[in-house]
């Protein structure tokens, strides 16, 4: 069973997401909380696989909140953000903070299934649609902090890269290049070694914030 933890201060929203992740014969509702202060304490007494984190909340917010939980043990709980358009740049920050993704609020019942199983299952969930959006509007403003230089990365990884930074699954990529799926991870897994990167939507975060992909979505040379 997958262990999911509803994390959002309506609570009419909690009671529906309930409803549908209930109905599900491999996840089950194990926590609920208001607002991020709770959701770590509730943590600390009850085993989550997946945190279904809203952004904005009362007490403490689903970003500070997911970087606490991300700060953790790497064997913890992975977090998904559900969040609205309009609070796209939190949820971005969140990603940043050590989310494993993030969904829009109003994604159908089937695609949030699948993302919990995904991130559950060690991947991590960047809608390709929400990801234009929310990059269209906000890569050119985020600070560019020190990055680790992709030179160091081989043609097929640095392809790999730009790959996932277009959304694409592992099934895909693999499809596209004509490999393996399981030469696809190790590739991948050489691309966070290479460039210190923790998961899947940081690769997503990094191609953006290093100039790899550009806001129009056209990979850079």
């Amino acid at each position: 069973m997958i262990r999911v933890m509803l994390v959002d201060d309506q609570e009419l929203l909690r009671a529906g997401f309930r409803m549908v992740l209930g109905a599900q014969p491999d996840i089950e509702v194990v926590a609920e909380a208001a607002d991020g202060a709770r959701a770590l304490e509730v943590l600390r007494d009850v085993e989550v696989d997946v945190v279904l984190m809203d952004v904005r909340m009362p007490a403490m917010d689903g970003v500070e909140a997911t970087r606490r939980i991300a700060g953790g043990s790497q064997d913890g709980p992975k977090v998904l953000i559900l969040t609205t358009f309009d609070l796209d740049e939190y949820a971005f920050a969140a990603i940043r903070a050590g989310a494993a993704g993030f969904l829009l609020k109003d994604v159908p019942t089937a695609d949030l299934i699948t993302a919990i199983r995904s991130v559950h299952a060690g991947d991590a969930v960047v809608a390709p649609t929400t990801l234009k959006r929310l990059l269209g509007r906000f890569a050119a403003q985020l600070p560019a902090d020190e990055l680790p230089s992709a030179a160091e990365l081989t043609p097929r990884e640095r392809e790999v890269l730009l790959m996932v930074a277009r959304g694409l699954s592992n099934t895909e990529i693999a499809a596209g290049l004509e490999v393996a799926e399981a030469t696809v991870k190790t590739h991948l897994g050489r691309v966070l070694a290479k460039l210190q990167l923790r998961d899947r939507a940081q690769v997503v975060v990094y191609a953006y914030e290093s100039g790899l992909v550009v806001p129009s979505h056209q990979p850079n040379g």
